[in-house]
């Protein structure tokens, strides 16, 4: 009996020993990742919420600087050099400061990610990019700090913060152009495929450059392909109206067309339609 209590006893000073008290963080980390283009972007940061509390010019005082969030402060990761109000930042990690004002907030974008807030000697030297942008009031309240990339195009997208009745954002700019001609070099280059010719047409039509070069190239892909599908049809059509050849977009639309309604796609079907009224197709 003796052994067996102290061996209970054991157990539990053991348990009390190890056990410990589990609550959330007041400011939760929160992971973004996004594509822009053909580039990743990735930001780790703490979200503090308002909870009350007048936040700028308040708990977060004017033109000071701050961590922009809580905790460690906030990194963000690009994989390939992205360009801010005129600076280049290389491929990397940054931690991510700002200055927040009543109608502009200054971006500091710091080389240096190990921090916890703000930096204790800030150090010019370590400063990548600024950005100067306006600060807009949101009819609304946002009640945990926000932040998240949106306005996304195939260049470029805009870094944006939100917290309570305040938005800032900052527009940025991604090499996609470089690295997709960069691959149309090489692909049409080695032995292309149809794909190959297909996507650089696509691309050049959709970023509005060479139409006659993306006719030429859409014009081989197709002929490289047993039996082109519907959709594939229909960005030729595109492609051709583009380039002023509208008898030739209105004949590849009613192919299109048929092999829409073959396939069973009304969207496809839809779509046609209103590109054959739109090109005065009898």
């Amino acid at each position: 009996m003796k052994k067996s209590l102290l061996t209970l006893a054991a157990f539990v000073l053991a348990f009390s020993i190890q056990a410990q008290v589990t609550t959330p963080e007041p400011s939760p980390l929160s992971k973004v990742e996004q594509m822009v283009g053909l580039t990743t972007i990735n930001i780790e940061y703490a979200r503090p919420g308002v909870k009350g509390r007048k936040i700028f010019g308040g708990l977060e005082a004017y033109d000071t600087m701050w961590r922009t969030g809580a905790n460690k402060n906030t990194i963000i990761t690009f994989s390939d050099p992205v360009t801010i109000n005129n600076y280049t930042l290389k491929p990397g990690s940054y931690a991510i400061f700002s200055k927040p004002g009543e109608s502009m907030w200054e971006i500091y974008f710091y080389t240096d990610t190990e921090n916890w807030g703000t930096p204790e000697k800030w150090d010019d030297s370590k400063v990548a990019a600024i950005a100067k942008v306006k600060a807009e009031t949101i009819p609304f309240t946002v009640e945990t700090f926000t932040i998240d990339i949106n306005n996304i195009q195939t260049g470029g997208a805009t870094l944006e913060m939100m917290w309570e009745n305040t938005y800032v954002g900052v527009p940025f700019t991604v090499p996609t152009d470089d690295k997709v001609l960069v691959s149309i070099n090489e692909a049409l280059n080695n032995n292309p495929k149809a794909s190959d010719y297909y996507a650089s047409a696509a691309y050049y039509y959709s970023e509005g450059k060479d139409i006659k070069q993306a006719k030429e190239w859409i014009d081989k892909a197709m002929s490289m392909m047993d039996k082109p599908a519907f959709y594939q049809l229909r960005q030729q059509s595109l492609i051709y109206a583009k380039a002023g050849d509208t008898k030739g977009a209105i004949e590849l639309a009613k192919k299109s067309l048929e092999a829409s309604k073959e396939a069973g796609n009304m969207q496809y079907v839809k779509f046609n339609e209103a590109s054959l009224k739109e090109w005065g197709a009898n």
